[in-house]
């Protein structure tokens, strides 16, 4: 399957958060899990935390700081995705919406946001 240079970029990043977030303790629960519209990057779980993480790659900052391209309706659809996925397992720990900001370059910047928006 070919995919576009901004899906290869994309699923670059996922795949460095995700190994980024392994080797800090976290527990990679699924990826890509999609609610109509929606699709949420990660799932991850720490401790009794069940975490939503949106990976958003660049290969530069010259249109902004990756983290800046979460609009207020993808943070909606995050939002109504995560709460089928909460309610699918019966969870009743604590959540959080985090954000992992990657810069592709010379050299890889992972910029890791928690509570990112609620």
């Amino acid at each position: 399957m070919k995919y576009s240079k901004t899906k290869q970029t994309g699923n670059r990043g996922e795949d460095q958060a995700a190994e980024w977030l392994q080797s800090k303790g976290f527990e990679i629960v699924t990826r890509n899990f999609r609610y109509k519209r929606a699709e949420i990057d990660l799932i991850v779980r720490k401790d009794s935390c069940l975490i939503f993480v949106e990976v958003k790659t660049r290969s530069g900052t010259e249109f902004g700081e990756p983290e800046t391209f979460v609009s207020s309706t993808q943070r909606k659809q995050i939002h109504a995705a995560a709460a089928e996925y909460i309610d699918s397992i019966n969870w009743q720990r604590d959540i959080r919406f985090d954000i992992i900001a990657i810069t592709l370059g010379n050299t890889t910047e992972l910029f890791h946001i928690e509570d990112a928006f609620y």
